[in-house]
């Protein structure tokens, strides 16, 4: 993860996390935008009921959180935003999340596929999204009740979210590292079956 120094030193633009106050985030989204930076607000469709009916909600994948890009001297006009609480760090410095996350999150939510919060995830079967609207997406698989889900995450912040995917647009996420895996079992059931016969033949 790159980060940027506090006192300004950085490598350049960068998306940071904006940690706001509770519900805030869409005000917060709206203000920065307003000040001409770059917001990315990752929402999804929920359901709330109410006392006399079911309401449909754009709630944020990530509470509390709003996405932004920007050079490091904005970051006291970002800071100083009402409703902001502070700027996501990494120790004594600004932490700047990877570019492919933040970009795997726009892939998912333009998608408009069926997305929902989930707990942090980083162990699993990595897939790649190989077809359809969410081509190039990667994360790691799970099955649940008979639906495929891909879990992508912001590793900073050790959050993740779900989204449902058909089991035909999946392939490995690594396709040479696959074929390697693939050979080397080839090889090995090759070997196997060799011994066995010089076994048999003795």
């Amino acid at each position: 993860m790159r980060s940027i120094d506090g006192s300004g030193s950085a490598e350049g633009r960068g998306w940071w996390a904006v940690y706001t106050k509770h519900q805030h985030e869409k005000r917060v989204a709206d203000m920065l935008l307003a000040k001409g930076t770059e917001v990315f607000l990752p929402l999804y469709p929920a359901d709330r009921r109410r006392r006399d009916r079911t309401v449909r909600l754009a709630l944020p994948l990530f509470p509390s959180y709003v996405f932004v890009r920007e050079e490091p001297e904005m970051r006291l006009a970002i800071q100083s935003t009402p409703g902001v609480h502070l700027i996501v760090s990494h120790g004594p410095k600004f932490g700047v999340i990877q570019e492919e996350e933040i970009e795997n999150l726009r892939v998912a939510v333009a998608a408009e596929r069926v997305m929902k919060p989930h707990p942090f995830c980083r162990t699993g079967s990595r897939v790649r999204i190989m077809h359809g609207p969410l081509q190039g997406l990667e994360g790691i698989l799970i099955r649940q009740k008979g639906l495929c889900r891909v879990i992508i995450s912001i590793e900073m912040l050790a959050k993740s979210v779900a989204v449902e995917v058909d089991v035909a647009e999946i392939g490995p996420a690594h396709r040479a590292q696959f074929e390697a895996d693939g050979l080397r079992s080839a090889a090995s059931s090759i070997r196997f079956e060799r011994d066995n016969r010089h076994s048999s033949h003795a």
